[in-house]
């Protein structure tokens, strides 16, 4: 236990851990009432739509990776989180206020997705990177899983909140606690101990763009079939949004109360997830290889369930392994890079994890809408299997050298 917990022990960490579990609560918060008032009060149960409000919501890291890599790379990353958090606390409660004022339509739910989109592709990257600014490198796996757990553990609380909030008082009450709830992060962030932080070594040349960093990762092999497997699994298997809510919807027609409690359930098992991958040393290809092969099973399995009991156990094991395989390639990238590419290296990751969802998720919500959401999930558990096969020929060609030579 001491292990897992290790970087609690740490003043700067600790406030941050602390801001960021009450932010993370609003944000689960605005996830389950953004989707529930697309998918049941601005259109007739499309799970297209809230599939175009994830692209808009996770796709501009891509576009914007390049900027995003040199800010990270060149800004103090506390005074650039400051900027960002703010900006998404303005976000929230110009959605809010429309909610509330019942004058809000899917374009303007679209606008602000995409508003919240663009400020994320700074954002994430930038607190990715911060946490070695936090613990340093030799706890850096230890605080990547903390992390996770702390935000899967706001998934158990927020989409149930969330869930009985609307059936209350409505959504926009929802998207004004979120609002709200930023206040705790940007306060950790004024009150850290500043001598405390540990700046990343930036290097003496100065940041010349996003192409340097793609050059870094062409140039180490683990790096490429690591963020390849993310590619896979993040475009077409990510998607949880889409399945939890059309299976809530279509599959066991159950109300907002059954989508937030089924989201809340997969947490459970993210949040075991993310505590077990603390208490592990240096993640490896072989470790992503044995997630990533999981994570296809248990969607197949997901996909299977005949009642929502079932279905919310599956979910459960489906998130301890998407955790698993999500944290283990965040901590073997950020350790594979040198501290001066690491910003550049991490918009990359951070363009792939948020920004290749958004692709995927037109895609998963049209084979939802089209065949039902079983098949959606059985996209994703195709995802999982050809991103650990990926991982497994790679491993293999590796070895078999070593085999002849020895």
């Amino acid at each position: 236990m001491k292990s897992t917990f290790r970087s609690l022990h740490g003043y700067n960490y600790r406030i941050w851990a602390a801001g960021t579990t009450v932010s993370n609560v609003g944000t689960w918060m605005q996830r389950i009432a953004q989707d529930w008032l697309v998918l049941t009060e601005l259109t007739r149960h499309s799970g297209t739509a809230v599939g175009v409000v994830m692209s808009l919501q996770f796709g501009p890291p891509i576009l914007l990776m390049p900027l995003a890599g040199m800010a990270v790379d060149r800004c103090n990353l506390r005074k650039l989180l400051l900027v960002t958090q703010a900006a998404m606390a303005l976000t929230a409660l110009a959605l809010g206020v429309l909610v509330m004022a019942r004058l809000v339509t899917l374009w303007q739910v679209y606008l602000m997705a995409g508003i919240m989109g663009c400020i994320s592709a700074f954002d994430s990257p930038a607190r990715q990177t911060f946490i070695a600014e936090l613990v340093g490198d030799d706890d850096l796996p230890n605080a990547v899983a903390l992390n996770a757990s702390l935000f899967n553990s706001a998934q158990l609380i927020g989409p149930a909140i969330a869930g009985l909030m609307i059936a209350a008082i409505g959504t926009g009450w929802v998207f004004m606690v979120n609002a709200l709830s930023f206040v705790a992060v940007l306060a950790s962030l004024m009150k850290m101990r500043v001598g405390e932080l540990r700046p990343l070594h930036r290097g003496d040349e100065p940041s010349t763009g996003i192409a340097d960093g793609l050059r870094y990762v062409r140039s180490r092999p683990n790096l490429v079939i690591a963020l390849i497997m993310l590619f896979l699994v993040g475009t077409y298997g990510l998607n949880f949004p889409i399945f939890i809510s059309t299976m809530s919807v279509t599959a066991f027609h159950g109300s907002a109360g059954l989508y937030g409690g089924l989201s809340s359930t997969m947490a459970v098992g993210s949040v075991l997830g993310a505590l077990l991958a603390a208490g592990r040393g240096r993640p490896s290809l072989v470790v992503l290889a044995a997630s990533a092969f999981a994570f296809g099973l248990a969607c197949a399995l997901a996909a299977v369930m005949p009642s929502a009991w079932l279905f919310g156990a599956m979910l459960a094991a489906l998130g301890a392994v998407a955790q698993t395989f999500t944290t283990s390639t965040n901590s073997l990238v950020q350790l594979s890079t040198d501290p001066p590419m690491r910003g550049r290296v991490m918009a990359i990751y951070m363009g792939i994890f948020l920004g290749c969802t958004p692709l995927g998720a037109p895609l998963v919500g049209w084979v939802a809408d089209r065949f039902g959401p079983r098949w959606a999930l059985g996209v994703a558990a195709g995802s999982g299997f050809i991103a650990a096969i990926v991982a497994t020929v790679y491993l293999v060609r590796r070895i078999e050298p070593a085999v002849q030579n020895g």
